[in-house]
């Protein structure tokens, strides 16, 4: 599977992006899609993710009730919308797929074996 990621931009502190993640190639149905993202000089962060068949959700705390993830199986896309955004979101966001992402390891970055490049995400103060 190939991932195209965008969306990405520059944004004040409480405004709204929407990012999105466009999958093609090989079949879907059994992945499991994620967003990460990773600020300058700290480590990749799991943010959400979702799995296609059956839609089930996981977001990180840092942005429960903030963020939402939710997948268009007509496009093939996977959407993140973001709102409330705080500085603190600033990064570069990356989304990910895998076919084998159990629902426990689904936060865990190495559980996906293909990823998009990344959209860069800045919100001033």
């Amino acid at each position: 599977v190939q991932l195209q990621a965008s969306g990405g931009g520059l944004v004040q502190a409480g405004g709204s992006l929407r990012l999105s993640c466009d999958a093609s190639g090989r079949t879907v149905n059994g992945l499991t899609v994620g967003w990460f993202r990773q600020a300058p000089g700290k480590d990749r962060e799991f943010v959400a993710a979702i799995r296609w068949s059956g839609g089930s959700t996981l977001h990180a705390d840092s942005v429960k009730g903030r963020f939402t993830i939710s997948l268009d199986r007509a496009k093939k896309s996977v959407d993140l919308q973001m709102n409330s955004l705080k500085p603190e979101d600033t990064a570069t966001y990356y989304c990910a797929a895998g076919n084998t992402v159990i629902l426990s390891n689904r936060a865990n970055p190495n559980a996906y074996g293909a990823w998009g490049q990344g959209t860069q995400v800045t919100v001033s103060s």
